[in-house]
């Protein structure tokens, strides 16, 4: 079975080529191409949204995020209504919210934040779920590559 990939805020970054953000577009864009046409599952995790929605607000001219966010949108809501090569991956709840809070404390010491303690936690229920497939975070953060777990089954 094909591997599952989790998109990080830096990978989606590129595929929105976002200004001052982005500056390896079509490298992304040729690898995102290889991905779908390996048949991988391709998730959004929601902090992923977020964050890059955040960074589509805050690069460019008014003309580039004007232009930016039409395209974070688009790309948005195609995901949501299964029309592109990944889809968000779950919506948050009550419970996870709880339990990222509980593990946050412990999570800044690594020097990241709420964000990315999500998608790592994201990561672990998609491993759980997914026992007999790679996981992993696609990301170009060093921090995350770790986050690649081979198939257990």
């Amino acid at each position: 079975m094909n591997a599952v990939c989790l998109i990080d805020t830096s990978i989606f970054d590129e595929i929105l080529n976002i200004p001052m953000k982005a500056n390896r577009h079509e490298e992304i864009m040729e690898e995102l191409k290889r991905k779908v046409d390996g048949s991988e599952s391709l998730f959004l995790p929601m902090a992923t949204i977020f964050e890059s929605g955040n960074h589509v607000g805050q690069n460019g001219d008014g003309v580039q995020r004007r232009a930016c966010a039409e395209r974070f949108v688009n790309l948005v809501k195609d995901a949501m209504k299964g029309e592109a090569p990944f889809k968000p991956l779950n919506f948050l709840d009550r419970d996870q919210m709880f339990q990222w809070l509980d593990s946050f404390p412990d999570h800044v010491g690594t020097g990241s934040g709420l964000g990315d303690l999500s998608i790592i936690q994201d990561w672990e229920r998609e491993c759980q779920k997914n026992m007999g497939r790679r996981v992993y975070i696609w990301t170009l953060d060093g921090h995350l590559t770790a986050y690649d777990r081979a198939p257990t089954i």
